[in-house]
C-alpha cells in the first residue's frame, strides 16, 4: 500500500531529518521501497520548511507526494502553507503547542514541544516525538525498524535521549488521544 507522508514546520526542528529517519525505517528494516525529498532554501532560517517520505510495498515509479495521505505538521506557518488543503481522508498530526488550527481531516493533537521540555528539558527532541506519536497511530512503519532507524541516524552519545523521546512519542499516538 502507497503512503505518502509530507512533514513541515520552521527551519531547525529536524522536519527532514523526520522524513529521512522514516523512509531508512520503511526501506531498510521493514523492507519496503522508499522515497524522500525535500525543500531547501529560506526554510534553514526560520521559515516554513517541508520534506516528504513516498513508502510502498511496490517498486515507486513516481517519487513526488502528490496528495499526502499523512500529515506531520510542527508550526503554524507549516500548517498554513502545507496543510491547509489536505484531503478529508488525510490523517494529521499536530504539535498542539505549535500548531492553533484545526484541520477538516482527522487529527491527533500531540504536544511533542512541550513534551520534550517535560521529559528531556531539550525541545530538540520533538521531532523524534513526533515520530512515535506518527508510528504508533498510523502504523506506516515498524515500531522496530523506526527504534533501528532512530539509533542509526542520532549523533553518538544521544542514543538513550532519543529512544526515551521516541518512547514517549509512541505513548503519546496511543494514549494521548483519538484521533479527531
Amino acid at each position: 500500500m502507497r503512503h505518502e507522508v509530507l512533514f513541515s514546520g520552521f527551519g531547525g526542528q529536524g522536519i527532514i531529518l523526520s522524513a529521512v529517519i522514516l523512509g531508512r525505517a520503511a526501506a531498510i528494516y521493514d523492507k519496503k521501497y522508499a522515497v524522500q525529498t525535500q525543500v531547501y532554501g529560506p526554510e534553514a532560517r526560520g521559515g516554513a520548511s517541508m520534506s516528504a517520505v513516498v513508502i510502498d510495498d511496490e517498486e515507486i515509479l513516481y517519487p513526488e507526494v502528490s496528495n499526502p495521505d499523512i500529515f506531520v505538521i510542527m508550526s503554524q506557518q507549516g500548517y498554513e502553507k502545507y496543510g491547509m488543503d489536505s484531503s478529508d481522508d488525510a490523517v494529521m498530526i499536530l504539535d498542539s503547542g505549535l500548531v492553533f488550527s484545526r484541520p477538516k481531516c482527522k487529527n491527533l493533537p500531540v504536544p511533542a514541544t512541550e513534551e520534550a521540555k517535560r521529559l528531556t528539558g531539550r525541545v530538540i527532541v520533538a521531532n523524534i516525538i513526533m515520530l512515535g506519536a506518527v508510528v504508533s497511530s498510523t502504523g506506516v512503519v515498524s515500531r522496530e525498524a523506526i527504534e533501528k532507524a532512530v539509533l542509526d541516524s542520532v549523533p553518538k552519545g544521544t542514543e538513550d535521549l532519543n529512544i526515551k523521546a521516541l518512547n514517549a512519542g509512541f505513548e503519546l499516538g496511543i494514549n494521548g488521544g483519538k484521533l479527531l
